[in-house]
């Protein structure tokens, strides 16, 4: 069959990666790498022979799907541009800045009939997806994500940066309505939010805490899930899942550990969206739940500014 054709419009830190994947993904041809950047865009796109450009609109009759890693400031722009024209896209998160700019993606999808898949990239990871498939409801979901500073990603919070990575994997453990939400958060190293805790009560009853720092000394991942037999806590950085729960005698703890062959996550969430873009199904991450974890996260971030005014007039 002929291949898709792909560009990836954005050549930063994540953009490369997302040429790297498309040009050893089986049904899909990297057309080109497009950046304001051409000598990046040269760079990447003769090392993965690829076309190269600066400007994207002069694609846009020329490829069948694109791969968007720009600043989320440009989201909105761009891919309403790329759906306009036909193009079906994978765009990093957050899916766009607001919900207005969020909703008029979604429509632009819908009104062509074109995938929209979003970049939350560990839902392709095997330990959670093991995770997410087991039978039972969640009771309590815990979260933490702590990375060291970096400058990239600074253009956001912690929340749109780091956080909604959580948020969204959160909303499909839950698979439940958010029926309020807590948090708290602080300013450190930038003018925005860099450590933040959130709390979500769901509809169920189910209750997930989630914490996000980018101020942190070293990287951490934990995710852990309790069920009313016991609790699972998933290292998905290395692909694990380990099994905590009361044995059948009542008498003791049974402890196991499930590993999963290593999987390049970032090439599993090409891969489908490719297969989507091809066959017609459905995005493992739709628009709609990029959508869902976008305003989650607003609402967040919106909490947080409400409580540091609050404090500030008291102070």
């Amino acid at each position: 069959m002929k291949k898709t054709r792909v560009a990836v419009i954005g050549a930063g830190y994540m953009g490369k990666f997302h040429a790297e994947k498309l040009a050893a993904c089986e049904g899909a041809e990297l057309a080109a790498v497009i950046d304001a950047d051409g000598a990046r865009a040269k760079s990447i796109g003769a090392a993965l022979g690829a076309a190269h450009d600066t400007d994207y609109r002069a694609w846009l009759g020329r490829i069948e799907a694109a791969c968007i890693a720009v600043p989320t400031e440009l989201h909105d722009r761009i891919a309403r541009a790329c759906l306009e024209a036909g193009v079906h896209v994978l765009v990093e998160k957050p899916l766009a800045r607001t919900l207005e700019e969020a909703d008029a993606l979604l429509a632009a999808a819908r009104a062509k009939g074109l995938v929209l898949q979003v970049g939350h990239l560990q839902r392709f990871n095997p330990a959670f997806q093991a995770l997410a498939g087991q039978a039972g409801r969640p009771l309590f979901i815990d979260i933490e994500r702590l990375a060291p500073f970096k400058e990239r990603g600074t253009d956001v919070d912690v929340i749109l940066d780091l956080m909604i990575h959580d948020l969204d994997l959160a909303l499909a453990l839950a698979k439940a309505p958010v029926a309020e939400v807590s948090a708290c958060g602080f300013r450190v190293l930038t003018e925005a939010i860099d450590i933040a805790n959130a709390r979500l009560e769901f509809a169920d009853g189910c209750v997930a805490s989630l914490s996000a720092s980018r101020v942190s000394q070293a990287a951490v991942r934990k995710l852990r899930v309790f069920r009313h037999d016991g609790y699972v806590s998933a290292d998905l950085q290395g692909q694990r899942l380990r099994h905590v729960r009361r044995a059948a005698s009542g008498t003791a703890i049974e402890e196991r550990e499930e590993t999963f062959p290593r999987a390049d996550e970032l090439l599993a969430q090409t891969e489908a969206f490719v297969r989507a873009v091809r066959g017609g199904e459905a995005p493992l991450v739709s628009g709609e739940e990029g959508r869902a974890a976008l305003a989650l996260a607003q609402q967040i971030g919106r909490l947080i500014d409400q409580r540091s005014r609050t404090y500030s007039a008291t102070a």
